[in-house]
């Protein structure tokens, strides 16, 4: 059974997000233990962290869209100020910040395992 194009579309949304922090998580603990010198279990750990506060700060923000976009779309319209700002844009940006936040959690525990 083929997937919706809707599910489909919003999977390579979070799933580019989770690439990029997939490959941003090594880069992170390398550069802790390269420049601050920090061990590198404790710079896995720390990169998880990392990555768990973008990714809760990404739902937070998700949630925030969900329950206010109308009201912040209609009152940029009765104030006439084009920021541009949209719910369905704000949406996707969060969906692509807590891909990030993932695929860091996802990738610091194999680095802390290897190198622990």
């Amino acid at each position: 059974m083929p997937l919706p194009p809707v599910v489909r579309e919003r999977g390579r949304l979070v799933a580019g997000g989770a690439a990029v922090g997939s490959v941003a998580a090594p880069i992170l603990v390398v550069g802790l233990v390269v420049v601050v010198g920090v061990g590198p279990l404790a710079a896995a750990e720390t990169a998880f962290a990392f990555g768990g506060l973008w990714f809760g700060l990404a739902l937070l923000g998700w949630a925030g869209s969900v329950a206010s976009g109308r009201a912040i779309e209609a009152a940029q319209e009765r104030l006439d100020v084009g920021s541009g700002w949209t719910e369905r844009r704000s949406r996707r940006a969060m969906a692509r910040i807590g891909g990030f936040g993932a695929g860091v959690m996802l990738v610091a525990p194999i680095i802390g395992t290897a190198v622990g």
